[in-house]
């Protein structure tokens, strides 16, 4: 009996040992992450975090899928720094297992650079100099000092270019091709007070295969390097949303994807899709009705209509607009006697989206209750063109009733088909989404995008989506020349993809997050042709 006892004490005590041990590990490796994730500069928009380990590149190896993501040049870069360099046998074993995060970072001077970041286990930093020794002719290693911290210059020969290394504290290293934005991360002073990122929760970072962290406000700034102009629409309402998002990454053969959390910063100034956070997920039908020749969309679902109105009231209120409004709906009821706010709440369905096609035709398609009972309604604020379509006769009804994403139509053209209310700025582009409509030239009667609208969440709160193919004539007059070039001619780029989908779900005043990126399916016609 006392053996018994005395073997059952020793199991516990072993339980708790390992179980402390394990717990301590994991807010070590936590807080890690966290002391290197802080000393990335805050104006990155993305980062991208995974182990340096074999099983990583051996799950990657000859898969070009996250190649794509960065083309060409960078990803022959990267790779050139992890086999020459992190794979030298000198310093292999400091950089074994450990996070690396890679950043994308706007520069002035030289457009869109990566840096990495990363630690390494107890190296003296002065071994660095012997690695041109030790790797033959595959690299010049130089000493460097950036802003008081050392490193080094190393001349990769293959691909004859430079890296510029510095140690950026204690045992953190940060490395870049570009000079500019090495030196912007040497000067960087962090704020101890708020990571620019949200961090996985230490058992969820420990389980996945790599991480992405999304600084939304952020990627504003790498939409400007990478577009001729600023007020570009795609992405445009992620792009002013006051968050963080940390996402896991899902493996699949022929697609991108992350699922994970975006946190809404309540310190900052709220934006449109702050309305959405308040509402709870709704099953997407309105994709049903995408023309075939959609380039872009963006889908908004509300599960109670009241609030999303009180939401959307408040939003107009804050931002010094409410005189506006509430003079344009008094001087519609004087004029027409109908509450229009009021009746189009009523009638309002719970989803509405702002469609682009790959002509430049913009179109809003909203679901309502009753379409035969709105009519009336539109017809009474409208100049009828025929008894089908007519022109609002006031102006900025859309923006005031449904919110920023319907900015763009200010007096537009109506048109009720069943129950759903087609808005768009010219009768041409009415009679267009008519024909659309009666001969059903939707996108979901395509393969390629049913295959791609499987991976998606059936319900979500606001969902963007682009067809890479539908969209590249939009691409080539947005995009600057040199970007646009890469994306076109690269083997590797973006046009490899057939779409994107970014979904947000609202959770506890946040939103559940679902990125997608699929593939193009292999065109097995050409090798027919061979055989």
């Amino acid at each position: 009996m006392k053996r018994l006892i005395a073997l059952t004490l020793i199991l516990v005590a072993a339980t708790a040992y390992v179980t402390v041990k394990y717990f301590n590990n994991l807010n070590t490796s936590g807080a890690h992450a966290g002391n290197i994730i802080r000393t990335i500069p805050a104006d990155a928009a993305l980062v991208f975090e995974f182990t340096n380990e074999k099983s990583f590149y051996d799950i990657y190896s000859g898969n070009d899928l996250l190649n794509n993501l960065i083309g060409d040049e960078q990803a022959k870069d990267l790779d050139t720094v992890r086999k020459v360099l992190l794979g030298n046998n000198t310093i292999k074993s400091f950089f074994d297992d450990r996070n690396v995060f890679i950043s994308v970072h706007p520069t002035k001077q030289e457009g869109i650079n990566l840096l990495l970041t990363t630690s390494a286990k107890e190296m003296d930093i002065d071994q660095l100099i012997d690695l041109s020794k030790a790797s033959g002719a595959k690299m010049l290693v130089t000493p460097l000092k950036i802003d008081n911290k050392p490193g080094f210059t190393i001349f990769f020969n293959s691909i004859k270019k430079r890296l510029y290394l510095i140690n950026i504290d204690g045992g953190i290293f940060s490395a870049s091709f570009s000079k500019e934005l090495i030196a912007s991360a040497a000067a960087y002073k962090p704020n101890r007070g708020k990571l620019p990122f949200m961090l996985l929760p230490d058992k969820q970072t420990a389980n996945s295969l790599a991480n992405l962290y999304v600084n939304y406000k952020h990627t504003d700034l790498l939409f400007e390097q990478l577009f001729k102009h600023k007020n570009i629409d795609i992405f445009k309402p992620f792009r002013l949303l006051p968050a963080q998002a940390a996402l896991n990454i899902n493996f699949k053969n022929d697609a991108v994807m992350f699922s994970g959390y975006t946190n809404i910063d309540n310190d900052e100034p709220a934006s449109y899709l702050n309305i959405f956070t308040n509402q709870q997920p709704v099953e997407n039908s309105l994709k049903s009705i995408y023309p075939s020749t959609t380039a872009y969309a963006l889908n908004m679902a509300v599960s109670d209509v009241k609030k999303f109105a009180a939401g959307l009231t408040r939003f107009h209120d804050n931002a010094g607009l409410k005189a506006e409004r509430e003079a344009l709906f008094a001087k519609i009821k004087g004029e027409t006697g109908i509450s229009l706010k009021k009746e189009f709440e009523q009638l309002l369905g719970n989803e509405f989206a702002f469609v682009t096609t790959r002509y430049g035709e913009r179109f809003a398609l909203i679901a309502v209750k009753n379409g035969s009972n709105l009519r009336p309604v539109m017809t009474n604020i409208s100049n009828m063109v025929n008894d089908d379509v007519g022109q609002f006769n006031y102006n900025k009804l859309p923006y005031f009733l449904l919110g920023d994403a319907f900015n763009a139509f200010r007096k537009p053209y109506f048109r009720v088909i069943d129950n759903y209310l087609i808005l768009a700025n010219t009768a041409k582009e009415i009679e267009s989404y008519n024909d659309t409509y009666f001969n059903r030239k939707f996108l979901n009667k395509m393969d390629d995008h049913r295959r791609f609208d499987n991976l998606l969440a059936e319900k979500s709160n606001v969902s963007f989506f682009l067809q890479f193919r539908n969209a590249q004539q939009i691409l080539k007059a947005g995009l600057k020349d040199e970007y646009y070039a890469a994306y076109k001619n690269n083997n590797l780029s973006w046009k490899k993809f057939y779409a994107a989908s970014y979904q947000f779900a609202a959770s506890d005043k946040n939103f559940y997050t679902n990125f997608c990126l699929l593939l193009n399916q292999p065109d097995t016609t050409a090798n027919k042709n061979l055989n």
